[in-house]
């Protein structure tokens, strides 16, 4: 065996040097190394806990939604087409938009930092509208509105533009059904702002305006391979309707 054979046999594998001296630090800071463990453990389960904490509030609040929405759905009474037996329905739609807004109210108010939450809020502006509140159903839209999630803001914002145009604000109602045109969000496409402003437009006896975005849309919306999407379909069938059988043209 040669010299320098020998010499690098005396000399210390690096990782049992640097394990050695993590040990001795180990052993001189045994305090402060207890001390790191147990902050990053404590930091670990809060994050642990905090996740399951909001699965389990999304869990709640999507049950209480859907309670809310069934709630929502209820049959109004009819004279003329009674109800079967056992089934729950309203005496005017007021009086189910009152019941269901409580509880949209209720989950927005428990579970408002959860996804249901948030949309609850926006159906208790919508039911606001049903029942004639529109002061209640303006600054609960409005909430919606600015939020921070995108497709949930432009529900309140499409919310917010209905309003405003059944009570005669159209400059208002105009300039977010625009906004919601030049947006992406996937609850409120541009095609169904713009179909929405032409039928604001047609209600008003605009139907030059009307068909100007209904042309527009049609040749607009199109798939990649030239197929009319959604939007462009129904902006066709405004500009073009389809008879109905039996009656003359």
């Amino acid at each position: 065996m040669d010299n320098a054979t020998k010499k690098q046999l005396k000399q210390p594998d690096q990782f049992v040097s640097l394990t050695e001296k993590g040990v001795g630090w180990a052993e001189q800071n045994r305090q402060t190394a207890i001390l790191y463990a147990g902050a990053a453990l404590v930091l670990i389960l809060a994050i642990v806990g905090s996740y399951m904490l909001y699965e389990h509030r999304s869990n709640a609040a999507a049950t209480a939604f859907g309670e809310a929405m069934q709630t929502y759905q209820m049959p109004v009474a009819n004279g003329a087409q009674p109800l079967p037996p056992g089934i729950k329905s309203f005496p005017s739609e007021t009086e189910r938009a009152k019941a269901a807004n409580a509880q949209f109210l209720d989950v927005a108010d428990r579970y408002g930092m959860t996804k249901p939450g948030k949309v609850a809020r926006y159906f208790a502006g919508v039911t606001y509208m049903e029942e004639g509140q529109n002061s209640s159903a303006e600054d609960t839209l409005k909430k919606v509105a600015s939020g921070w999630d995108s497709d949930i803001a432009a529900l309140g914002k499409l919310g917010l533009a209905q309003l405003y145009q059944e009570t005669g604000r159209e400059p208002q109602a105009i300039t977010l059904y625009d906004e919601l045109a030049k947006g992406k969000s996937d609850t409120v496409s541009p095609g169904l702002a713009q179909l929405q402003l032409a039928e604001m437009y047609s209600a008003e006896g605009k139907q030059d305006k009307a068909k100007e975005i209904y042309a527009k849309l049609k040749d607009s919306d199109k798939d990649a391979k030239g197929n009319p999407g959604p939007a462009g379909s129904l902006a066709a069938e405004k500009l073009n309707p389809t008879p109905q059988p039996g009656l003359r043209q």
